[in-house]
């Protein structure tokens, strides 16, 4: 008598590691120039950290070409910025969002 009608299925649990997604990189990448927005130089050298992250997790196949390329875009904008353009990518809701393109900003 092996047969029991009540009992449960046995799950397989999924043992693939979490990857993040594009929006947890932009998002992760945004807090931390946030947590400094009044000190454009430490946010940079943060900034320099995070690519470094992402960098690595490119090279495990965690992180795509194409969200690799969108990182590296807000990188070097971020990184070329002084105080006040600093400021201007912080505000600007369009650069936090993905598929942001380089495009000619309007003032």
């Amino acid at each position: 008598m092996g047969w029991w009608p009540f009992k449960r299925k046995e799950k397989l649990l999924d043992e693939e590691p979490h990857m993040q997604g594009t929006r947890m990189w932009i998002q992760d990448l945004r807090e931390v120039c946030e947590r400094c927005y009044d000190d454009h130089d430490e946010g940079q050298r943060q900034v320099r950290l995070v690519r470094g992250e992402w960098t690595d997790s490119h090279s495990k196949g965690e992180v795509d070409d194409s969200l690799l390329e969108g990182l590296e875009r807000r990188a070097i904008k971020l990184l070329q910025a002084d105080g006040d353009e600093w400021l201007k990518w912080l505000d600007d809701d369009d650069f936090w969002k993905p598929g942001w393109r380089d495009e000619p900003r309007e003032e």
